[in-house]
């Protein structure tokens, strides 16, 4: 069994620093990850691959209800998902910018006539 693989199993049982532990052991795979999944995005993304790995490490861990993983090519796995989903919400977000989602909304029964 790999230490990533000892560390998530930690991580399932509730211990607190081998979470802490494990970003140094998987933070240059998931780095690759990372710009593979931005090699495939539009021109003018702001989004950096570090931060898109700090996003996807912090919801990888930081989600309660998500089930854990059984071993490390499972959390990768999980990782390029949630990279993925990251991108899209970006992307979605700066789309609904620019078709007026930034404008305050009126209820219609506030209208003077």
């Amino acid at each position: 069994m790999s230490d990533v693989t000892v560390l998530l199993k930690s991580i399932e049982a509730g211990d607190q620093a081998a979470a802490a532990e494990l970003l140094p052991l998987v933070y240059g795979e998931l780095r690759r990850l990372a710009e593979h999944e931005m090699r495939n995005e539009p021109s003018g993304n702001t989004l950096q691959p570090t931060a898109l790995v700090h996003e996807a490490y912090l919801r990888l861990i930081g989600e309660e209800d998500e089930p854990k993983w059984n071993h490390r090519g499972h959390f990768y796995g999980a990782a390029a998902r949630a990279m993925r989903r990251i991108l899209v919400d970006n992307v979605r977000q700066k789309q609904s910018l620019k078709r007026g989602g930034d404008r305050n909304r009126q209820p219609l029964d506030s209208r003077v006539l």
